[in-house]
């Protein structure tokens, strides 16, 4: 009896192992959407929220004593059927976008991206660059209000490593000065002529087809903004070159300007450093601070090119 039970388990087993497959199911792969059909269709759906919402203007313009400002917007409808739409105090940006940026496979080539922006509140200073390091407030969400990220006081960010829309949308916004901070019992800081305003962007600004939290694939975001301070040419690298001044193309991406490229792969490294965060950007063993200043260590402008090949030593390994 107890031999019958257990040939009749190893039976069990065999047709259960048997029919198991190794791979698991078949789940069919779905690929990822084309820029030149999710941009348009982002754009309508952004163009048709500014036309119908609408932010607290007025407490901009005529400042109540207890106010925070703090962007709010709510939908034209009701008693505020007769509110001026965001669509009339937009402004409007494009940035040129590739598949291989977003890490498709797809081979499309510089497909424009629309990017909205509206100043709420005009800082005392000036504006960073897409490469600088920015002291931030912000609050994203989706286009129906969802929250997905935010800070109610100040932080560094550094631009680039930031969303290409945002990174350009803060680049919009004034900032305040060091003048006007004054810090709060918590410890946190206030600057009083801080630049507020916010930022609409595509999705292929954003995440595109990546599910990050609770935002969907082809989401188009929306960032309120408030900036504070920033420094002025960061130099990421510490090696000398400003980096806005790193982006060689001038396409607003910095990733994408890798002089020494080559010797990098060449050289086996696991990881690659664009020009703004390499301290020696024509890898010829020389740094990119020594190459550009004179034996004091003051930095020469223009920046030397001893061949006069129209390439600065910098980026030319064949100068040293």
């Amino acid at each position: 009896m107890k031999y019958g039970v257990f040939v009749c388990l190893f039976c069990v087993v065999l047709l259960t192992s048997c029919n198991n497959d190794d791979n698991g199911p078949d789940i069919e792969s779905v690929p990822p959407r084309l820029l030149a059909e999710v941009a348009p269709e982002n754009d309508e759906e952004i163009q048709e929220f500014l036309k119908t919402h609408f932010y607290n203007y007025d407490e901009f313009r005529v400042p109540p004593v207890d106010f925070d400002f703090k962007i709010r917007i709510d939908t034209i409808a009701g008693d505020n059927a007769d509110k001026k739409s965001l669509w009339e105090d937009i402004e409007v940006g494009a940035i040129k976008v590739s598949s291989s940026e977003l890490g498709l496979e797809d081979e499309e080539e510089d497909i424009e991206h629309k990017y909205y922006y509206l100043i709420a509140r005009n800082g005392g200073g000036g504006n960073p660059t897409i490469a600088d390091s920015t002291l931030l407030k912000y609050e994203g969400s989706l286009l129906d209000g969802t929250l997905f990220d935010g800070s109610t006081s100040f932080l560094w960010q550094e631009l680039p490593f930031f969303l290409r829309g945002f990174s350009n949308g803060v680049s919009k916004i004034s900032s305040g000065t060091t003048d006007q901070i004054t810090q709060n019992a918590d410890g946190t800081i206030n600057i009083s002529n801080s630049g507020i305003g916010l930022v609409v962007m595509p999705s292929g600004l954003a995440y595109y087809n990546a599910i990050r939290g609770n935002i969907p694939q082809y989401a188009p975001l929306l960032f309120k903004l408030e900036v504070g301070l920033f420094i002025e040419d960061t130099d990421n690298d510490n090696d000398g070159i400003p980096s806005i001044l790193e982006d060689l193309d001038g396409d607003g991406n910095l990733f994408n300007d890798n002089t020494d490229l080559q010797s990098e792969i060449d050289a086996r490294l696991q990881t690659a450093f664009p020009n703004f965060r390499d301290a020696d950007d024509d890898g010829d063993g020389k740094s990119t601070r020594d190459e550009i200043s004179d034996s004091e260590g003051n930095i020469i402008f223009p920046y030397p090119d001893a061949n006069n090949d129209g390439t600065p030593d910098y980026l030319d390994p064949d100068v040293n």
